[in-house]
């Protein structure tokens, strides 16, 4: 908070006065938070050349800048790393709904994501628990409680390594496993409350246990299915006079949605995602605008959640839970994982190899350390061993899975080229599959619009150039405007009009 200061009297009646100042604690406190986020986005650009993903590294300067560190910023406080990360994951998940479109996905393959952030992520914690009970003879709540932890994939780690460049897989497939990333989550946070639950001989029974986890699932399902329909109608019929305003009306709605649900008792993390998954294949203003913001803000959260995480950790702590960390992180990976996307995916239409790349994507991340903070918040015993286990077992994951995703699809032979995107000078909010579209073209040397004034090679059907960038400058175009190769032109028009066009610009004249 700003300090109360008080305000001196006016330099012309008081000479050498105090002015107002902000207190150092705050000054320091929000240079230190400034310059770690500026230092993981500067770091994020090195991920890609040292071949480590970048959410490991926002990781590490976390660790470095805490109290074992270089920076020895002390913090120490699980409580208020499990509030930063169930918020930074619920606008994670937001965003994730809102960039997936299920429509990709037939029902074989819609019921199998499904089963596999259910019946998937459960196969998974009980494989977990039942080596960590007879391998490495922990107690039973200790097991139970790393098994519901890891249970899930991450929805930060996965939606990082599959955006990013290189990365290519079928649209299926790479919408399968952002489904599953990011509607599994609710189900690891009810295990990992259920055993909580048990330890302090608060549990109901398997029969309350089952009702409670379809109330939450099915309560977070329609609170999210309502959420995003009455956002869109909202977004559609209110008439805001700044434009900036309509992508702050949706990060409320974010936080809205979540804190109904929760006190409602259902899931905020499902009714979140699925109000962004309802709103991906609607119309409603502004939406480029409010998907990049949503883009931008899940990143800030993915860095700030990281960084964190790497607060709370002390490193020299991990030294004596890391040979069982690697033994959990090796059987989860090579066992527990490639059971649970085998058995779930069985009718699913999918190929060996394509389960098999479906598996080993299931990266772990932030989800399952925020649910690590749980137990510790709980003050359950031994629950710092288990949340050092837990890390380093995100840390192996991460660094192992996270780079040779693109190694694997193309030993198993179902890599695919990732075409690249131009980025266009332009925005324009239009329909999903409209009957009009933007595109970009570029005019070939010794095409038929070489040359040409573009009224030349105009037309009824021929879309609308309404932009020309020549040799890196922008330009408004007229009908005599003088066609070069090299050109880009900015075309707004048909489908059938636009594949005209760019016949013209393509190459060389018939003849």
């Amino acid at each position: 908070m700003i300090a109360s200061v008080g305000i001196a009297a006016p330099a012309s009646k008081r000479r050498g006065s105090r002015r107002p100042a902000l207190d150092s604690t705050l000054v320091l406190t929000v240079l230190g938070g400034a310059l770690l986020l500026l230092v993981s986005v500067l770091a994020s650009r090195l991920s890609s050349r040292l071949g480590i993903p970048a959410l490991l590294l926002f990781l590490l300067i976390g660790m470095l800048a805490g109290s074992e560190g270089p920076g020895g910023i002390a913090f120490d406080n699980p409580r208020v790393a499990m509030f930063i990360g169930s918020l930074a994951l619920a606008v994670i998940l937001f965003d994730g709904g809102l960039q997936t479109d299920i429509g990709h996905l037939g029902k074989p393959l819609l019921r199998g994501g499904l089963l596999l952030s259910t019946a998937g992520v459960i196969v998974t914690a009980a494989v977990v628990a039942g080596f960590c009970v007879l391998a490495l003879d922990m107690r039973p709540v200790e097991g139970l409680l790393i098994g519901a932890v890891l249970s899930s994939t991450d929805a930060a780690a996965v939606f990082s390594v599959l955006r990013a460049r290189g990365v290519g897989l079928s649209q299926r497939l790479r919408t399968l496993i952002e489904l599953e990333s990011a509607s599994n989550d609710p189900t690891a946070v009810f295990l990992t409350v259920a055993v909580i639950s048990a330890a302090q001989l608060e549990f109901a029974g398997p029969g309350a246990l089952v009702l409670s986890f379809v109330v939450r699932m099915g309560g977070g399902l329609a609170i999210g299915w309502l959420a995003g329909r009455a956002l869109v109608w909202l977004l559609n019929v209110i008439d805001l006079e700044h434009d900036g305003l309509y992508s702050v009306l949706t990060l409320a709605a974010v936080g809205t949605t979540f804190g109904l649900a929760e006190a409602a008792g259902t899931s905020g993390f499902m009714a979140v995602y699925l109000a962004g998954l309802t709103m991906t294949g609607r119309v409603f203003v502004h939406r480029r605008s409010i998907v990049r913001f949503h883009e931008g803000m899940a990143w800030l959260m993915q860095v700030t959640m990281f960084l964190v995480l790497g607060l709370l950790v002390f490193p020299s702590r991990l030294v004596a839970e890391i040979w069982p960390a690697f033994a959990v992180s090796a059987v989860l990976i090579l066992v527990a994982r490639p059971l649970a996307v085998f058995l779930s995916l069985l009718r699913s239409g999918l190929a060996a190899r394509e389960r098999i790349m479906v598996s080993w994507v299931g990266l772990r991340g932030a989800a399952p350390i925020i649910l690590a903070t749980f137990p510790m918040v709980a003050g359950l015993d031994a629950s710092g061993s288990m949340f050092n286990v837990v890390f380093v077992a995100v840390i192996t994951s991460v660094l192992l899975q996270g780079p040779s995703v693109s190694l694997v699809a193309r030993r198993l032979g179902i890599a695919e080229p990732r075409p690249e995107f131009p980025l266009t000078p332009i925005d324009v909010d239009i329909p999903r599959d409209p009957a009009i579209a933007v595109k970009r073209i570029p005019v070939s040397a010794g095409s038929e619009a070489d040359g040409k004034k573009l009224l030349a090679i105009g037309g009824p059907d021929r879309p609308l150039v309404i932009l020309i960038r020549r040799q890196g400058h922008l330009f408004l175009p007229t009908g005599t405007s003088l066609l070069a190769a090299g050109d880009e032109l900015f075309v707004l028009g048909s489908d059938e009009s636009i594949l005209a066009m760019r016949a013209l610009a393509a190459g060389p004249p018939a003849g």
